[in-house]
């Protein structure tokens, strides 16, 4: 019988979708979680390791960023099976995000709908966090810019934390594709990305030891912004893109005009996203070579969601959404079937 399905995820959807958050979350750090975590979830197999370039993981599902914004439960993660967990969107100062309700469920479409804001207690604290922890998986930073921080001056916060952060991070993400943050996604354009992502690599590059560098695009772009990022993405030697962030279109969902407009802006994910995000997997795999690396994420619930997603060429995979419906149990049960269904690493 599925626990979480019969009986916890009822009572967390009866919750307001942060109360439900903080519950999870307070339960996940209580003594002993990591014991009855790793014995009823870890599932490794060698068969499920994937490296390529300087990015590497035991297994290719990984969690995406926003679900533990400050590095409070890596652990708790790791042991739950997730490959890599990506912490974050942090930020230079804390800020609060935006207003609440700024969360919602969509539990007919499977989907969610979110305008967070970056809400987090900033790059120092999470550094203070990470050096008490002896991480049991791979660790992605996403970066993001603070509100308050006008669009010239955005490169600054991403270094600042970049290079609070560098030694505690496996891989690092360039966040400037979120919804929820005032003209974010203006950073796409050409000129602000190749002055952000110049800099880290220039930092990077200066280490003894330089981590993968990524960044994180919008489902929402044309086909001429995205041939401009990848330009960026071969110049600046990143290790890879993940694609996509969560969509401010509506599209797929069973709501009504009026139900859409009352729950407001903010990106949706879910299910509804599945078909965009692979399209630009696969739009991207036909312009890159294979040595860049490509995380795809948006709408994968199933190992046929997987299946497609590899096939259009990500490398591996990351999902939110689908671990909130259908619990933890989720990645013990797609590493299964990836293994059965012999699925893992076909590019």
């Amino acid at each position: 019988m599925n626990i979480y399905k019969f009986f916890i995820k009822p009572l967390l959807f009866k919750m307001q979708p942060e109360k439900a958050h903080k519950v999870i979350f307070n339960f996940l750090k209580l003594p002993g979680s990591n014991f009855f975590l790793k014995l009823l979830f870890k599932f490794e197999s060698k068969t499920l390791h994937f490296e390529k370039s300087n990015f590497k993981v035991n297994n290719p599902i990984g969690l995406a960023a926003g679900l533990d914004k400050d590095g409070e439960v890596i652990n708790q993660l790791g042991n739950i099976g997730f490959g890599f967990v990506e912490i974050g969107t942090v930020t230079p100062l804390a800020q609060p995000g935006n207003p609440k309700p700024r969360l919602f469920r969509l539990v007919k479409d499977q989907a969610l709908i979110n305008r967070m804001g970056f809400n987090n207690n900033g790059a120092a604290s999470m550094v203070e966090k990470l050096k008490k922890i002896k991480p049991n998986t791979t660790i992605g930073i996403n970066l993001g810019k603070n509100k308050i921080t006008p669009l010239e001056d955005a490169h600054n916060d991403y270094v600042k934390s970049f290079e609070l952060l560098f030694d505690f991070g496996d891989y690092f993400v360039v966040n400037v594709s979120s919804p929820n943050t005032p003209n974010l996604r203006q950073l796409q354009d050409k000129e602000f990305l190749r002055k952000i992502l110049k800099e880290l690599q220039q930092i990077n590059l200066s280490k003894p030891n330089q981590k993968p560098l990524f960044i994180k695009i919008a489902p929402d772009l044309s086909h001429q912004q995205i041939d401009e990022i990848i330009e960026i993405v071969v110049e600046e030697k990143l290790t890879g893109i993940i694609a996509t962030n969560t969509t401010i279109e509506r599209k797929n969902l069973s709501l009504t005009k009026q139900e859409i407009e009352n729950y407001g802006s903010g990106g949706l994910s879910g299910k509804p996203l599945k078909e965009k995000s692979t399209e630009i997997i696969r739009y991207i795999k036909s312009k890159i070579n294979d040595s860049i690396v490509l995380i795809g994420v948006g709408g994968i619930f199933d190992i046929k969601d997987i299946e497609e997603m590899l096939s259009a060429g990500a490398d591996v995979v990351q999902i939110y959404t689908s671990f909130i419906y259908e619990g933890p149990g989720v990645v013990k049960k797609l590493k299964k079937a990836m293994i059965k269904n012999k699925t893992v690493n076909k590019n």
